[in-house]
């Protein structure tokens, strides 16, 4: 029975470039879309750029253009690299949009008619230099619960916990780094708690994995803190309802982003945005990395309760990504923008080893660089596209480029790697990308040691008709295997379709074999990693 899926990844923010450590959410994400498509799922994929705040408010004073051209910018860079890396969206928007505008109101309001808007006097940290308060992430200070340095005022890198600005130890402003005081602002708080039996109902229902659920439970041992909803003027966001110099912080109206930009794309193909998010027969998605983990789990199903909204079915939710065991680094050269990757190697090679690596859980990704060479030679060219190059040749030279039928032997080895179809597919949908490569690998090797057994560029020189059943064979297995590796391969896997001459595959493709059936002449599909491949991407040659 087909499903309706609603997937999202995390809004990127319009105030820099999309680099290799961000891109290990969009093609996991991506992949997932594209292997729910592939069975015959109706799956939309929805993204934005999150577009508020202090820094782009700043940066774009630097710049001396207005925020919003400031975030114009990389509006159209960040769809530029995605579309590098193959990551397609159904619909990819920008927060700062009237409808998000509306819809953060409209829960606002609602929230106001739960009482669970609290209006209070607070004291907090304010750079005299610069005439402003400081937001939590321009603070910087010693960990008030671990004692790590140089960590933001709002949560630790090092021990995660969350704490407000004042608790930090000798706090400095980032903007002017001179020691901030404190001042009294009216703020704007969400009342958290009274959602707790909400979310942690919610929490029941399997939708994080159990390792992220007992992460939770502390927060909820701890208490659930009063959330602050409000910034102050000078602030680029949206103003809250009958205030004139206060904010919604970027939280409350990011998240929002997924539904505005659900909302702006159901429009466009005449459809009713709240089919999505007030159906229970529709499957949210959510794909983030552990460090936003606290807003998607907390916060976000007690706005979308308050608004009246369904809440995500799954929060899936990944780890960093390290280079060459190291946190990305530009003074190491390992700070890698997705642009400068794509000008000087082939995405999709990341786009599998990233399918290798992930496993579904929080534990960070290393992207060693000679594993990964290695890794894409061994797999995708040694295993897989070597099966279509070698055969194809002997195929046109020698059978008339045209395959005929399968025997008996080759039989077997389809049916074998057709048996592999619903572990695949399980792995797939549990996101456990890396055991699905290792199962498509040992279809792969299968059928490479099919055709080193069989030999048809031997047997072709006594018996043409038999060498074509044995390629036969081959390429009918070469493209099976191109169908579990569509989801992570598609362009790759684009040009396997043309070789064989057939439709764009779908899952349910994998139940039959191709036979009596012209193909076209093998052409370069990819090129083969060199150690001055990887030598290239040293930061140097970035911009």
């Amino acid at each position: 029975m087909e499903k309706k899926l609603l997937v999202t990844s995390a809004l990127p923010y319009a105030n820099g470039d999309i680099h290799i450590g961000h891109l290990v959410e969009y093609i996991q994400t991506d992949i997932f879309v594209r292997f729910q498509k592939l069975i015959g799922n109706n799956c939309t994929y929805i993204c934005a750029d999150d577009t508020h705040g202090t820094p782009i408010m700043i940066n774009a004073k630097k710049q001396g253009v207005p925020p919003e051209e400031f975030i114009a910018q990389f509006h159209q860079a960040h769809q530029d690299d995605f579309k590098r890396f193959l990551i397609n969206f159904d619909y990819y928007g920008s927060t700062h949009t009237d409808e998000n505008r509306i819809l953060s109101e409209k829960i606002y309001h609602a929230a106001q008619d739960a009482d669970a808007i609290d209006v209070r006097d607070i004291e907090q940290l304010y750079d005299q230099k610069e005439s402003m308060f400081l937001p939590d992430r321009f603070v910087r200070g010693q960990c008030p619960k671990c004692n790590a340095a140089d960590q933001y005022g709002d949560s630790c890198e090092v021990c995660s916990a969350t704490y407000s600005p004042e608790d930090l130890v000798d706090p400095k402003s980032v903007v002017s780094g001179e020691s901030p005081i404190k001042k009294t602002s009216t703020h704007y708080f969400f009342k958290l708690a009274q959602f707790e039996s909400v979310i942690q109902q919610w929490l029941e229902s399997d939708t994080v994995r159990p390792e992220i659920k007992n992460k939770l439970q502390e927060w909820f041992d701890t208490g659930l803190r009063d959330w602050d909803i409000s910034r102050d003027a000078p602030y680029f966001g949206f103003k809250i309802p009958n205030t004139e110099d206060k904010f919604f912080y970027v939280w409350v109206d990011a998240p929002v982003g997924y539904i505005s930009a659900t909302q702006l794309w159901a429009a466009s193909v005449n459809q009713n945005f709240l089919d999505f998010w007030k159906n229970d027969d529709v499957e949210i998605h959510h794909f983030i990395g552990k460090d936003i983990l606290y807003f998607h789990t907390l916060f976000w199903p007690a706005m979308l309760h308050v608004g009246g909204y369904n809440l995500p079915t799954k929060v899936n939710i990944h780890g960093f990504l390290t280079v060459n065991g190291e946190k990305m680094s530009k003074s190491r050269g390992t700070f890698i923008t997705a642009r400068h990757f794509s000008d000087h190697l082939n995405p999709e090679f990341l786009r599998y080893y990233y399918a290798a690596k992930l496993s579904g859980s929080i534990d960070d990704i290393d992207l060693n660089l000679t594993a990964f060479m290695h890794k894409v030679n061994a797999d995708v060219l040694g295993k897989f596209i070597n099966i279509a190059s070698r055969l194809g040749g002997i195929l046109h030279k020698k059978c008339e480029g045209k395959l005929t039928t399968i025997d008996d032997q080759g039989q077997d080895l389809i049916t074998q790697i057709q048996g592999q179809s619903e572990a695949i597919k399980a792995h797939y949908n549990d996101l456990a990308f890396h055991k699905a490569m290792m199962a498509i690998m040992e279809c792969a090797d299968w059928a490479n040691k099919y055709i080193d057994d069989q030999a048809p560029w031997s047997v072709v020189k006594e018996d043409a008709d038999k060498a074509a059943q044995i390629i036969t064979a081959g390429l009918n297995a070469c493209r099976l295997i191109a169908l579990y590796l569509k989801p992570v391969l598609p362009g790759i896997v684009s040009g396997i379709e043309s070789f064989l001459a057939i439709e764009p595959m779908v899952w349910s493709d994998g139940d039959r074999v191709i036979e009596d059936h012209p193909i076209q002449p093998y052409t370069h599909l990819a090129q083969r990693l060199q150690t001055e491949d990887i030598e290239r991407l040293n930061l140097d040659d970035q911009d």
